[in-house]
């Protein structure tokens, strides 16, 4: 929501740490040869996820919906030594431009790179997360959240992406707008789930913070 206000923006940009000269280029690149490049997550908020790795200390990070490998490259750089992060990307015309940027970063080793449907093979990993970051196919939020739920650790955290989506949420919805429908029957359902705390940041497209409770 801050991008509606370019002058705080601006500002808010030039007294956070920058951003790597490798995320800068991914950023380019991905607004050069990408169709809707607004989708990655961008400097400020690549930084937020950063900072949330490094203060959870997470060792098994999942995330849903890699695009162009931006947020992906943030998450990785704050792990510990032996963490990994596990990030699935769907569409598999999407891996030729991601890949390569995912495996020339600096922390490579610490990515696992799917092509696949994230409900269908997280499971299979049989992996318990730390920490999940959801930012895949709206229409899916609540079957991401179910799923990633039920492999967190207990006290874990799930970040989910564009819960405001763009103030869409205070609008009547089209009975044809699926996306913005599912995010708004995500919001009142993860808003109802006693199962977890939760708070909505204001930032870019809205960021939902959950914490799994003990």
């Amino acid at each position: 929501m801050l991008d509606s206000d370019a002058s705080l923006q601006a500002y808010i940009l030039q007294h956070i740490d920058p951003e790597s000269d490798y995320l800068n280029a991914l950023y380019r690149d991905t607004h050069v040869k990408l169709l809707r490049p607004r989708m990655a997550s961008g400097h400020l908020q690549g930084r937020m996820l950063k900072m949330f790795v490094e203060m959870i200390r997470p060792r098994q990070i999942l995330e849903i919906g890699t695009y162009s490998g931006y947020s992906a490259l943030c998450l990785a750089e704050g792990l510990v030594e032996d963490g990994v992060l596990h990030t699935f990307e769907i569409n598999d015309e999407q891996e030729d431009f991601t890949r390569p940027w995912l495996e020339g970063a600096a922390c490579a080793d610490k990515i696992k790179f799917y092509i696949g449907d994230a409900l269908l093979l997280v499971p299979e990993l049989d992996i318990t997360f730390d920490l999940v970051f959801v930012d895949g196919d709206k229409r899916k939020y609540i079957e991401y959240y179910e799923m990633s739920l039920s492999h967190l650790s207990s006290g874990g955290y799930i970040i989910v992406d564009n819960t405001l989506w763009d103030g869409h949420v205070l609008e009547q919805t089209n009975a044809n707008d699926y996306q913005t429908i599912g995010i708004k029957k995500f919001n009142d359902y993860v808003g109802r789930d006693a199962r977890v705390e939760k708070v909505i940041l204001p930032l870019r497209d809205g960021l939902t913070i959950i914490r799994k409770k003990d």
